[in-house]
């Protein structure tokens, strides 16, 4: 049961006829009866709330900053119709709206609602709980009660930096020759013989065939396909860092629980938040890589990794790669424990027998990695091509530039502290024969991609 606020108005209206009244003590006892019998005639009148049946459908699947509707049917078997209110509640990070949705189904009928999630966080948002309230007549009291609607919306990574993919693309089919301005393809890997012209590389001069044609003939080559790249994600304590902005505008959250309490604030207002942590930079670049990687011809393997593997994407074509890989990333959450990289090595060298390029995305934490990654780092770079990004903080550039005060000073002195141990880290991994992308969380995405076809051209991997 639940009052109204239009029974909090008769009550007040009540305390004035007992002002008014000759006699005090009976006047409030007939405010009372008759507002008592008032309520019970609303609730024996109101429709009743346990009989009702929820039916859901809708989307299971929405990006990260983008919208899913959620349908659901009520449906009333009873023999009183069923007017008020219906609130759906789901997680505050689920954004969902509207808060509460005016209800009217007449008996033996059913209604359809909608309600609209705009997700803050990735991974799986279920629905918590169906709360209906129905008014009587009098609009004094109303039945309320809760039922289960079970449904899940999976949140998956946004990719925001697909706005990248063409002008790699662009760069990619340059290095491979097929591009229109017919600039030579590069690479190692033998692609076809065509007449020498004035500016090609004598290197390139295939004897042989000259010889048989009585013409000279260049050989072309294009960078190497079927190679295969291992993206490693480190979801370890340092993954859980926040740097950078957000880039995702927030919905701001609806009120917990399976009641009707009003919400601190509406569902529209803002939450400002510090940035992404690492791991969500760190998805969208290794979507941008495998996305560029599948396109040239080669095989694309993920694998997320702590003290144990939470992800494994292996075997995937080119077209069903990203779907796979945005819906393993999705319910994987930072894990505050040290990662385990004697574990992670072993778990690479176990599913890549063949040398492939290992790209790792990890923090580049001196006291992290020299605990962790650096012993075990020899078994991996001697057996494959090992590249490791690392997103920096941009907000240490920003702190090694104020002089302002005393405070700052001594702000910039710890970041340049932090800079120097994050060069002396990088510089180590290269004595080992790793090669490095250390780059702002807005940069992490292209510059990886950028290492990887540079790799490509060189025909390193």
């Amino acid at each position: 049961m639940a009052l109204t606020g239009r029974a909090g108005l008769v009550a007040a209206l009540g305390i004035v006829v007992v002002l008014l009244a000759p006699v005090p003590g009976a006047a409030v006892a007939g405010v009372c009866l008759l507002l008592a019998a008032a309520i019970v005639v609303d609730l024996v009148f109101a429709g009743a709330v346990r009989p009702l049946r929820f039916h859901r459908s809708g989307d299971t699947l929405v990006r990260l900053g983008g919208r899913a509707s959620v349908e659901l049917i009520v449906e009333n078997p009873g023999g009183r119709r069923v007017r008020g209110v219906l609130r759906d509640a789901w997680p505050p990070s689920a954004g969902a709206g509207p808060r509460l949705i005016p209800l009217d189904v007449p008996a033996g009928e059913r209604r359809k609602v909608v309600v609209t999630l705009e997700p803050t966080r990735r991974g799986d948002r279920s629905s918590v709980a169906v709360t209906v309230r129905s008014v009587g007549p009098l609009g004094l009291a109303a039945r309320q009660g809760t039922h289960r609607a079970p449904w899940s919306v999976r949140v998956l990574p946004p990719f925001l930096s697909r706005k990248h993919l063409p002008s790699r693309l662009t760069r990619l089919r340059e290095l491979e020759g097929q591009h229109p301005a017919l600039v030579r393809g590069q690479g190692t890997e033998f692609d076809s013989l065509r007449e020498y012209v004035v500016g090609d590389d004598v290197r390139s001069i295939d004897w042989r065939a000259t010889a048989r044609r009585h013409d000279v003939v260049v050989r072309t080559w294009r960078p190497e396909r079927d190679r295969r790249v291992l993206i490693v994600l480190d979801t370890g304590r340092t993954s859980a860092g926040r740097v950078g902005d957000a880039p995702v505008p927030l919905a701001g959250a609806v009120a917990q629980g399976g009641g009707l309490l009003p919400s601190s604030a509406p569902p529209s207002a803002a939450r400002a938040v510090p940035g992404w942590p690492r791991l969500d930079w760190s998805m969208d670049a290794a979507l941008l890589l495998a996305a560029l990687a599948a396109r040239a011809g080669d095989q694309v393997d993920f694998l997320a990794y702590d003290r144990s593997v939470r992800a494994w994407v292996s075997g995937a074509s080119r077209t069903e790669l990203l779907p796979s890989m945005v819906n393993a990333m999705a319910p994987i959450e930072a894990e505050l424990v040290e990662a385990d990289a004697q574990g992670m090595v072993a778990a690479v060298l176990s599913r890549a027998r063949r040398r492939c390029l290992v790209v790792l995305l990890t923090d580049l934490n001196g006291a992290a990695l020299d605990e962790g990654l650096m012993p075990v780092l020899p078994q991996l770079s001697s057996r494959h091509l090992v590249l490791v990004a690392g997103i920096s903080d941009p907000r240490l550039a920003a702190m090694a530039a104020a002089r302002g005060s005393a405070e700052e000073v001594y702000d910039a002195a710890a970041a340049e502290h932090a800079r120097l141990e994050r060069r002396r880290i990088t510089a180590r991994l290269r004595r080992h024969g790793v090669e490095v992308v250390d780059a702002p969380p807005d940069d992490i995405a292209p510059a990886l991609a950028d290492a990887y076809l540079a790799l490509k051209a060189a025909g390193r991997l």
